[in-house]
């Protein structure tokens, strides 16, 4: 296929649209389902980079879920421990252990349920039925992968009345060095950002602590990819093998981190017991269920738990989840890890992020605040290398 003709561009009214190869070459990519649009594809490049990546830094697995260009999350293929699995709505099936590949998606899906409602999915791996099964259920508008065995790829075309998008890429296509894009009817040109993110990135601490863990290393490595195909300013928490909170495109970095940070903290109390054992009307589909947890635990736009409000979500009243109790269990996380796109101008980044339980930090310095940060990091034990490498992506 030299090139594939889109419906409209951004918006309906940005016509024509279409996508092909400068050279003339055939588009690696084969759309097996559906008719992806302008910013599908947009994501769905961006996906695949971000799990190729993934899997070549740590040799797991790996999958991502993606809205407007940036990764709600992003995850490895390790088994879900039972409080996740519930969760992440994902208890359910038997068989997920056996795939890890379903695993890094049920992580990736499950890390931000509010942001992934209607998301682009790209896995690193061919998706096998397990992982379809898991992405049937969701609602979501593609899905790009290296392959699909024919018993996935018939249940995924089953989804939106035979119309999800489905996209087979050849993992073997390399990009040109050189890269463009066009703004106001002048052309960008640059070089592809090829920097490799592996663990010999993170060998520069500069703290006193400089106990950096296996498990620290594959987390912050996950975070710095995932910031790689973020929209800057950007940050991300990361925790067992996924990116728990993505703070994206905030003109101020403290901004990001608090942004993220909170994500993150509504990760760890989804998992709270309050939130497990919410008694939930049978009726009440999965992404109402999204909303009113997000709710219960945020105190957003309503009361979940008012006289009047409950008996539309619950079968009973439940307890309210205080902000003692809150606080009180996010007080006893530790092991977070945190990576940013660019160096941290202020130790105000370090204070927010010890409050979600950050004990390692990646970033490539040079502030001129450097010392200021790296003594907050010492204040509290926390663990903090300099890359040297800045990740803006735009």
């Amino acid at each position: 296929m030299k090139e594939f003709e889109l419906k409209y561009g951004c918006n309906p009214n940005q016509k024509p649209a279409k996508i092909y190869m400068n050279d003339g070459s055939d588009l690696p990519i084969e759309i097996l389902s559906g008719r992806p649009g302008y910013i599908n594809f947009l994501d769905a490049f961006n996906s695949w980079q971000l799990v190729k990546e993934i899997k070549q830094a740590t040799g797991l697995p790996a999958a991502t879920s993606f809205k407007h260009v940036s990764p709600t999350s992003a995850a490895v293929g390790k088994i879900l421990p039972e409080k996740l699995k519930k969760a992440c709505f994902v208890d359910d099936i038997a068989e997920l252990d056996e795939s890890p590949l379903a695993c890094a998606f049920a992580r990736a899906r499950g890390t931000d349920r509010m942001c992934s409602f209607g998301d682009w999915i790209a896995l690193s791996d061919v998706c096998d039925v397990t992982t379809a099964l898991l992405i049937k259920r969701e609602v979501s508008d593609g899905i790009i992968a290296p392959g699909y065995t024919p018993e996935a790829l018939e249940i995924l075309k089953t989804k939106r009345k035979g119309n999800y998008n489905i996209v087979k890429i050849d993992e073997n296509y390399v990009p040109a060095v050189e890269e463009h894009k066009q703004v106001f009817g002048i052309t960008f040109e640059q070089g592809r950002n090829n920097f490799r993110i592996d663990s010999a990135l993170l060998d520069n601490i500069v703290t006193e602590n400089k106990a950096l863990t296996d498990d620290a290393r594959r987390d912050l490595i996950i975070s710095l990819i995932t910031l790689k195909y973020t929209q800057s300013n950007s940050v991300c928490f990361a925790f067992d093998g996924q990116a728990i909170g993505v703070g994206a495109g905030q003109q101020s970095r403290i901004h990001c981190t608090r942004l993220a940070g909170s994500k993150a903290d509504t990760w760890f109390l989804r998992q709270h017991e309050k939130v497990l054992s919410l008694p939930f009307l049978d009726s009440l589909g999965r992404p109402d269920r999204d909303n009113v947890i997000d709710g219960y635990i945020n105190k957003n736009e309503e009361d979940v738990c008012q006289d009047g409000v409950w008996q539309k979500y619950f079968s009973r009243r439940p307890e309210p989840l205080t902000d003692e109790e809150a606080k009180e269990y996010l007080s006893k996380i530790s092991g977070v890890s945190l990576g940013s796109d660019a160096f941290f101008p202020f130790s105000d980044n370090i204070e927010r992020a010890r409050k979600s339980g950050v004990s390692y930090i990646a970033e490539p310095g040079g502030s001129i605040r450097d010392d200021a940060v790296i003594d907050c990091c010492n204040k509290y034990g926390i663990v903090m290398s300099f890359t040297g490498m800045r990740l803006f992506h735009h």
